[in-house]
């Protein structure tokens, strides 16, 4: 399938120390990729590569053929960052009817999306009073507004519940089947099987770039989690 991001040999260093190790990677247009692995891994550092805001040391990154950060990609890619980036003092509808109007959508879209988020009973909400997950959710619907040919999420269920994370998860594969390409970070392996492909980080390189049973063949493991562990004992064996 055509690669709508690829990565070749990206090195980002910081503080004097290498995150990323000259990491190869193609992320399959209209599907849902997963990035995965603990906290440190280098997981939104390449995330913050793939959209432009991140200094790199070498290697090149490009989305939709072009480089990444290009101008011409910012009505194309929708980026959720992992801390929630709404404006606490205004309400779900007026945030994002703001952002609405940037990326030149109309009223109808808002509404669509205060739905297809989740938060319709919070519209005249004040931003500032929502919880953690209702607030990452305002920023998903932010990142969705303009329905983008890619859609990078850091961590977007974090902090929600089991249903709501069964949800969202749903909505994922419903924007791949309309052809959006997404790349969702998570720590949490048990998310790594709603996954159509897995990328595995550790340690600022990857581990496996495979589907979840590719995965599990590989390993001779029952689940993911197992997994991901059989292969870092392979790497430091």
């Amino acid at each position: 399938m055509t690669a709508a991001i690829s990565v070749r040999g990206l090195r980002v260093t910081r503080g004097g120390r290498q995150v990323l190790r000259g990491l190869d990677l193609e992320v399959e247009a209209g599907r849902v990729s997963g990035l995965l692995g603990p906290s440190g891994s280098g997981k939104t550092t390449l995330i913050r590569s793939i959209v432009g805001t991140q200094i790199v040391a070498g290697g090149n990154v490009s989305v939709l053929g072009l480089p990444a950060g290009a101008r011409s990609l910012r009505r194309r890619v929708g980026y959720m960052t992992q801390a929630p980036s709404v404006y606490e003092d205004l309400t779900v509808h007026e945030n994002l009817a703001y952002f609405a109007r940037i990326v030149g959508v109309g009223a109808d879209r808002v509404s669509r999306v205060v739905e297809r988020v989740g938060l319709a009973a919070n519209r005249d909400q004040v931003v500032v009073t929502l919880s953690g997950g209702e607030r990452a959710r305002v920023s998903l619907g932010a990142a969705i507004l303009n329905e983008p040919e890619v859609l990078v999420l850091d961590e977007p269920t974090v902090g929600l519940d089991p249903v709501l994370r069964r949800d969202l998860w749903s909505f994922f594969h419903e924007l791949a089947e309309s052809g959006t390409t997404l790349l969702v970070s998570s720590h949490v392996m048990d998310e790594a099987a709603r996954c159509d492909r897995l990328v595995l980080l550790r340690e600022g390189s990857i581990l496996a770039d495979a589907t979840p049973d590719d995965l599990l063949s590989r390993t001779g493991t029952d689940d993911l989690d197992e997994a991901f562990l059989e292969l870092v004992q392979r790497g430091t064996a």
